[in-house]
């Protein structure tokens, strides 16, 4: 199944993490342990692709598998990894969101993977105090749904 995180209204390129300033903020998938498709804080729009694979165990049970998926068994997530970018180009973590996938309804799971379209988040990467978005992605920042990438 393929999977499509569009975010829109990012909090900008700077920003205070425990005290230290940060002045070249960027959001990426994380895959693995590496950001993937980094994009800057201050850009209008963000947009990953992952392929996820969904998985059915003698139970019936679903769960996800893939280079971006993370967690374990019954709690699996894609994160949304910020870091600040150095001049060499290094990127320094320093927080990340979780966007759930087994809190995904079945019936869209089903959809995405039976069908020609993706299964997309659409999320809203500043919190309410203008900070990006971190720990658990919950509704009303973050929607699922079937459709157009």
């Amino acid at each position: 199944m393929r999977v499509v995180v569009r975010g829109h209204h990012l909090p900008g390129r700077s920003f205070v993490s425990d005290g230290v300033p940060l002045a070249n903020v960027h959001v990426a998938l994380q895959e693995r342990r590496d950001p993937v498709g980094l994009v800057r804080g201050d850009a209008a729009r963000a947009r990953w692709e992952a392929d996820v694979r969904v998985v059915t165990d003698a139970d019936g049970a679903v769960d996800f598998r893939g280079p971006a998926v993370q967690g374990k068994r019954g709690d699996r997530f894609l994160y949304l990894t910020w870091g600040d970018v150095a001049d060499d180009g290094s990127f320094a973590m320093f927080r990340r969101a979780k966007l759930m996938l087994h809190r995904v309804d079945a019936a869209l799971i089903a959809e995405a993977e039976g069908g020609a379209a993706p299964l997309v988040a659409s999320v809203d990467l500043t919190d309410d105090h203008g900070c990006p978005r971190c720990a658990r992605v919950d509704p009303p920042a973050i929607s699922w749904t079937v459709g157009d990438a």
